[in-house]
């Protein structure tokens, strides 16, 4: 299939290389100095013009990270994020010129990784892509699909999680929802998430009342527990839930 509103930039084979960076936006300037900062820092790339090619594009390269502008022609940002985010944990970060907490928390809430107010350094774009790379594991070389935070493991393409010890895997019992929770905070551990962004992510079939998270993680850290792994997931009152960084 042509996709005229997409640009390959060292696609050949996605497969192999450094890590595959998908850059979503309609600014010719703004993605060759993008690129170009990728590429010195070991990364490649692939462009989409609009957000309608960028969806199409995510399915058919699987990139390691979305830098995604809000703004777009015929599908927007927003909504490019909450396609990305049913479809899995591909790591996004927005590219927008409103520099609004509104905006920040939309962008937190709905799954993003991370958030750019243009203008921007893209010095600092490709530091941030680098650090979210690092964060979810998605950096070329590691196993796609693999996510680990400390002694677990989530495997997001067999949809099992285990908790390595000794050079053995036990494996975890967890409902579709407790196995979303656990993937989702393992994408970027150390980061609270709020029972919203929770609701939104992780239980968009479910009921809207934010206290089903709080059962929910109540029984996913009862199996940790029971899986000799405590402390690992954290509550901060009021605020939200975490994972705590690998040591």
């Amino acid at each position: 299939m042509n996709h005229p509103a997409v640009n390959f930039v060292g696609t050949n084979k996605p497969e192999s290389g450094g890590a595959l960076v998908l850059i979503a936006e309609d600014e010719p300037e703004i993605v060759e100095i993008i690129k170009a900062y990728l590429h010195r820092d070991g990364m490649r790339t692939a462009h989409a013009k609009d957000g309608r090619a960028a969806l199409e594009l995510h399915l058919a390269i699987k990139p390691d990270l979305v830098l995604l502008d809000v703004k777009m022609p015929h599908v927007d940002g927003w909504q490019v994020l909450s396609e990305l985010r049913r479809r899995g944990n591909t790591p996004v970060i927005m590219l927008t010129s409103h520099d609004q907490d509104i905006d920040k928390l939309i962008a937190l809430r709905v799954g993003a990784d991370d958030y750019v107010v243009k203008p921007f350094n893209p010095a600092e774009v490709a530091a941030r892509a680098l650090a979210v790379l690092r964060r979810t594991g998605s950096n070329g070389v590691a196993e796609r699909g693999l996510l680990r935070c400390g002694p677990i493991e989530v495997n997001l393409e067999s949809h099992q999680a285990h908790v390595l010890r000794n050079d053995a895997a036990l494996p975890l019992s967890l409902t579709l929802t407790e196995f979303r929770l656990l993937a989702h905070m393992a994408r970027t551990p150390a980061r609270v998430h709020s029972r919203a962004e929770l609701l939104v992510s992780c239980l968009p079939e479910g009921d809207s009342l934010e206290r089903t998270v709080d059962s929910h993680i109540s029984k996913l850290r009862k199996k940790l527990e029971a899986a000799d792994v405590p402390h690992l997931l954290v509550s901060l009152r009021g605020v939200g839930y975490c994972l705590k960084s690998p040591s």
